[in-house]
């Protein structure tokens, strides 16, 4: 099977996020904390060293961050995770020094950027110096078949996560339905189609490091690899991009005819207004997105949207449950934050729907 695994199970983890610890500027950071926090160690920053991760992002407890790797080495990782995904997926360059001081310390070193580390001379020859290795998660197979929509002859049932705009919670979304799915007794699986999702889950496949003829395709892999390692009855499709994004429009549609979902959930961050980086370009109504989804479905096998998860990370409680209130009136369908207030109503909507 042609899938990228990544076992972290064992690894005592550093994260990378040097002057960029947030909630959004280093989701990665962020989401290994949320779902591997207890495999975390420390994290480096040095702006906000001397402080806990909870005090900044508002979860991870009392998880140190620290300012130099020399501090971080005192927690004994095993492994030095580079804990950002910027804009086109390129190495900071002023992080290089970072990354030759891990390797030169015997730090393996993970990676879910585009730009792939093992493939540059120096950090390759101090990990074969060290005995280190180097994890480039974000490298695809290169062997992967064009989109036959093999994903019809899967028996599980198919929910995708899609959205206002990239950076919204989708994968977030995904995860938390998956748990509540699991918690009720249903057999369920997630499917990691980033970096970070390959991560939290083992295994996946970056589909927006692949060739464009082979995103589809990629998708009905990771949908097979997974019904066949779990036997799941429902599986969690984690999206990517954005349908209307000028820049991630293609991978979005990529995935959706690759997954060829039963159901769609809308994920959307309840305060944003604009498309990420382009604050010219408003994000539409969610009545309008609900039906450029349902739309580019049908142009192959229709599918519905049935929930709309929240991101309301930065909104305090009341402003919140507003904002799900609102969402909820606007579309007629069930909205909840699932990390916030649960998944529940979410995975309510997909029983009556699925079964």
């Amino acid at each position: 099977m042609r899938i990228q695994s990544v076992d972290l199970s064992q690894e005592r983890i550093a994260l990378l996020a040097e002057k960029t610890f947030g909630v959004l500027e280093s989701k990665l950071a962020a989401a290994l904390i949320r779902y591997r926090g207890d495999q975390v160690v420390c994290v480096i920053d040095s702006q906000h060293a001397g402080k806990k991760a909870a005090e900044v992002i508002g979860i991870g407890g009392e998880i140190p961050i620290v300012g130099s790797l020399e501090e971080a080495l005192r927690y004994e990782p095993s492994v030095l995770i580079l804990g950002i995904a910027p804009p086109g997926g390129r190495l900071p360059q002023e992080w290089r020094g970072w990354i030759v001081r891990a390797l030169e310390a015997g730090l393996s070193v993970m990676s879910g950027l585009h730009t792939f580390l093992a493939e540059d001379a120096e950090f390759a020859a101090l990990a074969r110096k060290t005995g280190a290795r180097i994890w480039d998660v974000r490298r695809p197979p290169d062997d992967l078949p064009v989109g036959a929509m093999r994903a019809l002859e899967i028996p599980a049932k198919r929910i995708l996560t899609v959205g206002s705009d990239c950076r919204v919670g989708k994968m977030v979304a995904a995860l938390e339905m998956d748990r509540e799915a699991q918690k009720r007794g249903i057999r369920s699986a997630f499917c990691a189609t980033g970096q970070i999702g390959i991560m939290i889950a083992g295994s996946g496949i970056a589909v927006d490091a692949v060739v464009s003829d082979f995103v589809s395709g990629a998708t009905e892999m990771i949908l097979l690899e997974r019904y066949q390692t779990t036997g799941a009855e429902w599986l969690f499709v984690e999206g990517q991009g954005s349908i209307q994004h000028p820049s991630y429009s293609g991978v979005t549609l990529g995935l959706l005819h690759g997954s060829l979902p039963e159901a769609m959930i809308l994920c959307h961050h309840a305060s944003r207004r604009h498309v990420a980086r382009f604050e010219g370009l408003p994000i539409p109504p969610l009545v309008e997105l609900i039906a450029m989804y349902e739309t580019a479905a049908a142009w192959l096998v229709p599918a519905k949207v049935v929930g709309i998860a929240l991101n309301t990370f930065d909104l305090d409680e009341s402003q919140a449950r507003r904002a799900v209130r609102q969402a909820a009136e606007e579309t007629g369908l069930p909205a909840t934050d699932p990390v916030r207030f649960g998944a529940g109503v979410l995975v309510d909507a997909l029983q009556e729907v699925l079964g």
